[in-house]
């Protein structure tokens, strides 16, 4: 029996599915999804498989809030030392200041903890930076960032705190008197609620005689959001001191930090919440990644399925337009009653007269042969067939992606192009009629080789008997009425007499049902061409069928490896 995999391993596996959620649909769920799928993977890479890998390393705690909550004024408060500058303008912290002990400095100078921001010592990160500052004033075995706001106008900003939230073992989260019941400090609460995750509130500027009423206030609203275990600390709005809050203010919460440090068992128990927390939450934001790569799985199908649609109604279009005479029409049929209706071409099935007096004035005239006209007519209103269907197909399939989820993504900057057939499909699909009339020709050459029929295909010309035999796929008379039946149907009739003469009426059949079966899988081919410019669109978005359940197995083997290491 295969052993379940180490909890390292199973969680680097989950993050690998999500990181890979296929989410490329502009679906309804797809940006909330891809979102949580982004804050999964960044928690995975930047807290959860680092502690899981030291659970022994230092303490991260995150002091993150909202604009202007003197967050900065804080950290260097309890260090009394200014190793982070408080903003004058907003938005303010740019880049996040890393506070650790000197003998902590290894454990945070690689990247072991978010290892997508670059360490800068020395001086101010720039974007996408982390400034790591070494401090006496830091006991070993905890470490403070200074964050981005959390409600900053500068969305790198936004996303920055957030991803440094979610990399903690503890926030330590900073508010004031003025702004403690505003909606993005709760929805960052919440999230905390729902992760399990160590919290601390910091009530920062609040007036002296207000203390009692505001604090019983907001540890009212944290009991009820579930996060009554929150430790909470009041700071009173006081005059600065050469930039540090009175110490009466700063104290409790410097001291509060400094005892977790120093109690290893207290300083375990807070990782602990965290870490199991972060992993418990898993299942819960993997579920809503699950259910839009379902949701992408449905709107491929169904964009899939339009496209499907629309050509098959081309094809089946083409098929009947072949087979009910309706191509017998027009030039077609002026050609072949030029070709049939004079008497002249019975008169030349019985010897090679017609035949070398059609040659003669050819040449003379420079005018082609009857049945070179005729042939010529065919092809081209097979062509004039296959492109209006074509055209139709694909006005159709963009029609319909307009009105589909995901679909007005996918045609973006492309809808022009895509609303008719492609550019080269004029001149593949006079290549294809052309050489589809060869193979007619081919045909009549291949069956007319044994000698007795020999003979007789002769006197009458291979171009002749081939065009009989084109007629003959299109001369199902039912789109046709009236004078139209007695000349397509009678003289097809005729002519079709004259060729069982000469191979048989079996071959006859035969020949006929060949030319046909060629015809359409020549316009299949050319339909599935302009198709293909749709089923590449998508190809390139779409999520593999199995890709949710890939999801939900990952999700499995987490929860195996949770049970097996608990």
């Amino acid at each position: 029996m295969t052993s379940p995999a180490t909890l390292p391993d199973a969680l680097q596996a989950l993050r690998d599915e999500v990181a890979a959620a296929p989410l490329g649909l502009a679906t309804l769920g797809r940006d909330a999804a891809a979102r949580t799928a982004a804050e999964v993977v960044h928690q995975v890479d930047d807290y959860l498989l680092p502690r899981l890998r030291d659970l022994d390393a230092p303490l991260l705690a995150v002091v993150g809030g909202s604009t202007g909550a003197g967050k900065s004024t804080l950290v260097n408060s309890i260090l009394r030392a200014h190793v982070t500058t408080p903003g004058v303008l907003r938005p303010t912290t740019r880049a996040p200041v890393l506070v650790c002990a000197p003998a902590d400095r290894a454990a945070f100078a690689g990247d072991r903890v978010l290892p997508g921001l670059t360490r800068t010592t020395g001086g101010q990160a720039g974007p996408g930076g982390l400034q790591l500052v070494t401090h006496e004033g830091l006991p070993a075995g905890l470490a403070l960032i200074d964050a981005p706001d959390v409600d900053s106008v500068v969305e790198a900003n936004r996303d920055l705190a957030g991803q440094l939230l979610a990399a903690a073992d503890l926030w330590v989260f900073v508010t004031t008197a003025a702004r403690y019941a505003d909606a993005v400090p709760w929805d960052l609460l919440r999230t905390a609620q729902e992760r399990g995750t160590a919290l601390a509130v910091v009530l920062d500027r609040v007036p002296p005689e207000a203390v009692r009423e505001v604090s019983a206030d907001l540890a009212a609203m944290l009991r009820s959001g579930g996060l009554g275990g929150a430790h909470l600390f009041v700071v009173e709005e006081r005059p600065l001191r050469d930039g540090f809050l009175p110490d009466d203010q700063a104290g409790p919460l410097r001291s509060w930090l400094h005892a977790l440090a120093a109690d290893q068992e207290q300083r375990a128990a807070v990782v602990r919440q965290t870490l199991a927390g972060a992993l418990g939450s898993l299942d819960d934001r993997v579920a809503s990644v699950v259910a839009a790569v379902e949701e992408q799985v449905t709107a491929a199908d169904a964009l899939d399925a339009a496209a499907d649609a629309a050509y098959a109604r081309a094809r089946a279009e083409v098929g009947e337009a072949v087979g009910n005479g309706t191509l017998l029409r027009g030039e077609v049929l002026a050609r072949w009653q030029e070709f049939v209706g004079t008497g002249e071409w019975m008169r030349s099935l019985q010897g090679q007269v017609g035949r070398l007096r059609d040659r003669v004035t050819a040449a003379l005239t420079g005018r082609p042969t009857p049945a070179a006209d005729l042939q010529g007519a065919l092809e081209s209103g097979v062509e004039v067939l296959l492109r209006a269907e074509a055209d139709r197909a694909a006005e159709a399939t963009v029609t319909s992606w307009r009105a589909l989820p995901g679909g007005i993504g996918l045609l973006a900057g492309r809808e022009e192009e895509l609303e008719g057939v492609s550019p080269g499909f004029t001149g593949v699909a006079s290549d294809e009629v052309r050489d589809w009339q060869g193979y007619v020709l081919e045909l009549v050459r291949d069956e007319g080789a044994g000698k007795r029929s020999r003979a007789r295909l002769m006197s009458w010309g291979v171009n002749g008997a081939g065009a009989v035999v084109m007629i003959a796929v299109f001369a199902s008379t039912a789109g046709l009425t009236g004078a139209e039946v007695a000349i397509a149907g009678g003289t097809t009739a005729i002519g079709q007499r004259v060729l069982e003469a000469v191979f048989g009426d079996a071959a006859v059949r035969e020949l006929a049902a060949r030319a046909r079966a060629d015809l359409d899988a020549r316009a299949d081919r050319l339909l599935g061409m302009e198709q293909d410019r749709f089923d590449e669109l998508l190809d390139e978005v779409a999520p593999a069928p199995d890709a949710a359940q890939r999801l939900r197995a990952a999700v499995a083997g987490l929860d195996v490896a949770r049970g097996a290491r608990a």
